[in-house]
């Protein structure tokens, strides 16, 4: 790294070096401390690791954003609710601008923008991380030093109070549901995502173990049928309980193993938008829990494997989570027993230790101190 002067008119000190792939790069200052402070800071950039090839951030935010996109881990849903963010609310902003124009303060007053916009807490949230995701890919291609989507002031988040039905409420649900109550019961006691309910064949099916075998998900997105693994990849086996013994055999007698379990009325893939359209939405409200979805009987189904007295890591397993935390995250709230249970045995503890440690007084020392006090 050096700096030399110049001749001519204007800048007249032109600071260098060379970077790690042996290229030359160089700056035109009017001074010499001007010059020698900008070769300091690349010194010092180059020494902490924080050094970004000027040439690399000639990039535009679009320009990574095209990367960010190829992304093979998405689901089918996850993909378009992203890249539908990205259209819409992310390119618009940032898509033409070079990477070293994206700054903190900038983000911060487009956030602000947002809440302002009216946009819910949960809907920002969804837009910022879809900005900070490509960021986060600049940077660890080393386009940028820092991604500047960090520590960004954000809404906080407002989480709706989840409904949980009782078991009257189900029952009442699945009797509005007439033709469709096992459909209703399946999903309400065994936990799965409609798309996993959906993607069920004939020969996932375990009559004598009271099993399905959970292998596949099926989800709709923009009218096009996609399959995947389960989500988090969680291949399971759940249960079903006694009661539903006959619905089921009703369901496989006479069918082949590829044969889907569940289906439209005419035999197609069940289509979650379709279903409530036809029945769901009005077994909800003639059931007197209005506006129900279908995904709400999962977490119905939770709710009173809890109540039942079922482990964490049954729930877990029940309904295909990564790992016994994610429930625990998820349903908090119906572990809320736990404290009441742990309240009473600290009060029992107490006691314990109190009757313990109380000396024994006789007959003859209470009629003693009587007399004393008297």
């Amino acid at each position: 790294m050096k700096g030399r002067r110049c001749d001519g008119v204007g800048k007249r000190w032109r600071a260098r070096y060379v970077n790690a792939e042996g290229d030359e790069r160089a700056q035109i200052f009017a001074t010499k401390p001007q010059a020698v402070e900008w070769l300091d800071k690349v010194a010092g950039d180059i020494a902490s690791g924080r050094y970004v090839d000027p040439q690399r951030q000639v990039i535009t935010f679009g320009e990574v954003a095209e990367a960010w996109k190829v992304n093979p881990s998405w689901t089918a849903t996850t993909r378009e609710r992203n890249l539908s963010v990205l259209r819409m609310h992310v390119l618009p902003r940032w898509g033409d601008l070079r990477l070293s124009a994206v700054k903190h303060e900038d983000l911060q007053i487009w956030v602000n923008e947002l809440v302002a916009s009216g946009l819910s807490s949960g809907s920002v949230r969804k837009i910022v991380g879809v900005a900070r995701g490509v960021l986060q890919m600049a940077m660890r291609n080393g386009r940028v030093s820092m991604n500047p989507a960090d520590h960004l002031q954000l809404p906080r988040q407002k989480v709706a109070r989840r409904r949980y039905l009782t078991v009257g409420q189900v029952d009442r649900l699945a009797q509005e549901a007439g033709s469709h109550e096992v459909i209703v019961l399946v999903l309400a006691y065994c936990g799965l995502r409609i798309g996993e309910l959906s993607a069920l064949r004939v020969g996932n099916v375990d009559r004598l173990r009271r099993r399905f075998m959970v292998e596949a998900s099926v989800t709709e997105v923009n009218g096009e049928l996609v399959w995947s693994d389960p989500k988090d990849h969680q291949r399971r086996s759940v249960p079903w309980p006694r009661f539903l013994d006959d619905e089921i055999d009703a369901l496989i007698v006479g069918r082949d193993a590829a044969d889907l379990l569940f289906s439209s009325p005419r035999g197609d893939v069940l289509r979650v938008r379709n279903m409530r359209r036809s029945w769901f939405d009005r077994a909800a409200r003639d059931a007197g829990v209005p506006g129900l979805t279908p995904h709400e009987l999962r977490h119905t189904a939770a709710s009173i494997a809890v109540s039942a007295g079922a482990s964490v890591l049954a729930v877990q397993r029940m309904l295909g989570h990564d790992k016994p935390s994610t429930t625990l995250n998820v349903y908090s709230d119906l572990f809320d027993h736990d404290l009441d249970d742990l309240a009473d045995q600290l009060a029992r503890a107490r006691d314990r230790h109190r009757e313990e440690s109380s000396p024994i007084v006789s007959p003859i020392e209470l009629l003693s101190a009587r007399v004393h006090l008297a």
